[in-house]
């Protein structure tokens, strides 16, 4: 979809409607939502805001992938966090950004003005419940990301990213935890290689592993078929039951 065509679009019909900030919305409150948002896209490689910049809007990723990276002192650059569909981009009552969010892909931004949206959130209780429940959600994902990186093989890494981006691709039904599912990999092998702390030759020798095992097939570099999300989720090395990252 298009950015004009996402301009066009009733917020009941957006993408990510049933798991963006405004899900719970009654449609009173989506209106008083619509009256102050916009849309911004961002070509890949285009930064959405820098780390300490003044931040004048918030907003839910719609389509396509951003990064959250941390510069230190010295120049170097950390990824901390992938920003995936439905995804929040900012933090009310918070001046600046805390980190640099760059797109890795297009991506299309469902914007909220700064002020009138912290102001909607005193009198929206549905607003800042699903905020807060998104807040919580995204401090478990970033609490499981610490053991993939501190603990997990190099197969479990590629196995946790990929059942993550699945589970939380658009297109995938409410409860995805068996049977096939497919999904466009918008990632490059780099920025996987990046996020994961691997090489670039890890990265492509563990998804050539776990096409050769029947764990997922390909079509073309990048889109990617799971014919048994079970079996995917166990590669990750999480628990049989679906506990899962992300």
């Amino acid at each position: 979809m298009t950015l004009a065509e996402y301009k066009l679009t009733d917020c009941a019909d957006c993408p990510i409607r049933h798991r963006a900030v405004c899900a719970r919305c009654e449609s009173d409150e989506l209106e008083a939502l619509d009256a102050i948002k916009y849309y911004r896209s961002y070509e890949a490689g285009q930064a959405v805001i820098w780390s300490g910049d003044q931040m004048n809007f918030v907003g839910s990723v719609v389509s396509g992938i951003a990064t959250l990276t941390q510069t230190m002192e010295d120049g170097r650059t950390q990824m901390v966090g992938l920003l995936l569909p439905s995804d929040f981009v900012g933090r009310p009552g918070r001046a600046g950004a805390a980190y640099n969010v760059v797109a890795t892909t297009d991506v299309v931004m469902c914007c909220f003005r700064k002020k009138p949206f912290e102001d909607l959130l005193a009198k929206t209780p549905h607003i800042a419940h699903r905020l807060l429940e998104m807040t919580l959600d995204e401090l478990d994902a970033a609490r499981e990301w610490m053991l993939v990186l501190g603990r997990k093989t190099a197969r479990e890494k590629i196995a946790s990213l990929l059942s993550i981006i699945a589970r939380r691709d658009a297109s995938l039904s409410t409860d995805p935890s068996s049977g096939a599912v497919s999904f466009d990999l918008k990632l490059t092998r780099e920025a996987m290689a990046d996020y994961l702390g691997l090489t670039l030759e890890t990265v492509s020798r563990q998804i050539s592993a776990l096409k050769k095992a029947g764990v997922i097939s390909l079509e073309g570099k990048r889109h990617v078929t799971v014919p048994d999300m079970r079996r995917l989720i166990e590669e990750a090395g999480d628990d049989s039951d679906g506990g899962l990252v992300g």
